[in-house]
């Protein structure tokens, strides 16, 4: 069965496998938000260096498991693995989409 994702969700799967944060543009809106290990990054420019620094520091990889609408978030439950303690572990990766791109995301 293939998990069926939002393409801006899915592509942004693929630049975090791939490691080509230049590519952030392609899913995120020009003022999105992130928040990721009690970090706050706003921005295209911020949210690249973001991704660069995160693959660089885990090397990790994401495979999609499950995804619900809740609230009018997209709770995407994924494995995360990667050079970090406990790996691989499962996360909610927690999305607002609009007019097909990423507004926000929040990792926990």
């Amino acid at each position: 069965m293939s998990l069926q994702l939002p393409v801006c969700i899915e592509r942004y799967i693929q630049i975090a496998n791939s490691g080509t944060p230049e590519a952030v543009p392609e899913c995120f809106a020009a003022d999105a938000v992130v928040r990721d290990e009690g970090q706050t990054y706003e921005g295209v420019a911020a949210i690249k260096n973001w991704m660069a620094a995160t693959k660089r520091k885990y090397g990790h990889t994401v495979t999609p498991l499950e995804l619900a609408e809740r609230g009018g978030r997209s709770v995407l439950k994924a494995r995360l693995a990667g050079s970090f303690p406990g790996s691989p572990i499962t996360v909610n990766f927690n999305f607002v989409v609009a007019a097909d791109k990423i507004r926000s995301l929040a990792i926990g």
